[in-house]
């Protein structure tokens, strides 16, 4: 008698209907009893940083990474909030500003809609800002800085020129005397200033 013709012999699997029923019952019963501990944790909703991002701290300097150096002091920008590296400074400003890493500091990616009035306080707020930017704006200050600018350029100018003149006066030294380089056969190879 072969395999297929025995319906014992059958090589599929049989489940316990009724186990599964009752296990499921209580599960069931169980979540019943026990608050949600899937509920929605509310986020706090997205706000400006109050911290400087630092990218240049480890710019133009080289580190030696072995395979136990942690990951906090390897090559690339560090994410303590979310243990990962990132290898360059676009990449890190994308992972902070994404929605993975708001997350685990607590945040929503909802941003909180302003009212009137506080639109209306921010510009009266700007406004006050640059009247006292124009208010520190001192006329006589401004004319001393530039007189001081005027004084450096020309200051600039004249150690060029001077720079140039000895320049020129260490070329007429280098050339020596004109009689002992005719002598020498040297009169064609010097400098294109003509001699007298």
């Amino acid at each position: 008698m072969s395999a297929y013709e025995n319906p014992v012999a059958d090589h599929r699997r049989k489940w316990d209907r009724e186990e599964y029923e009752r296990l499921a019952k209580e599960r069931l019963s169980r979540e019943n009893e026990e608050p949600d501990k899937d509920v929605p944790v509310r986020r706090e909703l997205l706000k400006p940083r109050d911290y400087k991002v630092d990218l240049d701290s480890k710019l133009g300097k080289s580190v030696v990474i072995t395979k136990t150096t942690p990951a906090s002091q390897q090559g690339g920008y560090y994410c303590n909030v979310c243990d990962c590296v990132v290898k360059d400074s676009i990449n890190f400003l994308d992972h902070i500003n994404g929605k993975k890493h708001q997350r685990n500091l607590g945040m929503s990616m909802k941003i909180e809609r302003s009212s009137l009035d506080q639109v209306k306080q921010r510009f009266e707020m700007n406004k006050k800002k640059k009247e006292e930017k124009k208010k520190e704006y001192d006329f006589e200050e401004r004319m001393k800085e530039i007189k001081e600018e005027e004084e450096k350029a020309k200051a600039h100018k004249k150690e060029k020129r001077k720079e140039r003149k000895r320049k020129a006066d260490e070329d007429d030294d280098a050339d020596g005397d004109p009689d002992m380089a005719a002598l020498m056969g040297f009169s064609g190879f010097g400098s294109s200033k003509k001699t007298k």
